[in-house]
């Protein structure tokens, strides 16, 4: 089975320099599995690795999408599979570094996305108007009411699966998590996770916030607000939407700033938990610990050894 090395964490937690400062040392290329860094008109929000940091190492899925383009679970599968089958061609490891559990653990596991077997006919009215009144995230928390093992793998912003999950349960009566296959790996994946206290963390995504600010970030907001009916999934993303009631003038500026920190705050919590519940993840503390980049090194050069 072919090794991939997977670096996973909470936003802020310093991913991106990490995973260049590794890959020379492993003879790797670097493939995003986040959801939103393959959108070409989005990158402060994202947090997408700069140019320069992009001419360090190779990476694979960055810019090859619009926003304006549709972008699935399945799509990122079907990419990243390739990336990896074009890393190995060439000799080099496969180093996926992402923020997006469900999308790591989509590829990392051989998981129903949409193919036969899987709920096909159109999801329940009540429940698209029930997404239209309180929108992916409200909706997400019913499916976990009621099925939480699914809710579990399915990511907020994908509001069609979570749509589906629960158009199966009311049609049905039975639990979507029930109707999935068995799941099989589909790679030997070392997944390397990167967190330090809690309280830290939240200060570096404050902080993290202020300098995406500082950098343009309000710009592209605009841009998916004025875009809204026409763009797909960066409607959905953290860093945007959070400012649509500035621009629609129902709040301050600094309002929609402090909300977009708690919302980024929030989010760090539930990709924690994502990680530590649905992916088997060694972890490792970059912030306290000054020998954590060489305890890494150490930890994959032994796998790719094995």
């Amino acid at each position: 089975m072919q090794k991939i090395i997977i670096m996973v964490g909470p936003t802020a937690i310093g991913k991106t320099d990490l995973a260049l400062n590794l890959a020379p040392k492993i003879n790797a290329e670097i493939i995003s599995g986040d959801s939103m860094q393959i959108y070409q008109e989005v990158s402060i929000g994202t947090a997408k690795p700069t140019a320069a940091e992009q001419a360090q190492v190779k990476h694979y899925l960055i810019n090859e999408k619009s926003i304006f383009e549709e972008y699935s679970v399945k799509d990122f599968v079907k990419a990243a599979t390739s990336a990896v089958d074009e890393i190995v061609a060439t000799g080099r490891v496969p180093l996926v570094v992402g923020g997006t559990g469900f999308y790591i653990n989509a590829l990392v596991n051989k998981m129903q996305l949409g193919e036969p077997g899987e709920y096909k006919t159109s999801v329940d009215a009540k429940w698209e108007q029930y997404l239209a009144d309180y929108g992916p995230q409200q909706l997400w928390n019913e499916l976990n009411k009621l099925d939480p093992q699914a809710a579990s793998k399915i990511a907020v912003p994908n509001s069609r699966r979570t749509l589906r999950a629960l158009t199966v349960i009311t049609r049905t009566g039975k639990l979507f998590s029930q109707q999935q296959s068995q799941i099989e790996p589909r790679y030997d994946a070392l997944i390397i996770g990167l967190n330090t206290d809690r309280k830290i963390v939240y200060e570096r995504i404050n902080k993290r916030v202020d300098i995406m600010m500082e950098r343009g970030l309000l710009d592209e907001a605009k841009l998916i607000y004025e875009n809204r009916k026409r763009e797909h999934q960066v409607i959905q993303a953290i860093g945007y939407k959070e400012f649509f009631p500035y621009f629609q003038g129902d709040r301050s500026l600094e309002e929609c700033v402090s909300k977009l920190k708690q919302a980024s705050r929030k989010y760090a919590k539930r990709q924690l938990t994502y990680f530590k519940h649905q992916l088997s993840v060694d972890w490792f503390d970059p912030i306290r610990d000054s020998n954590c980049a060489d305890a890494i090194y150490q930890k994959v050069t032994e796998f790719l050894n094995k």
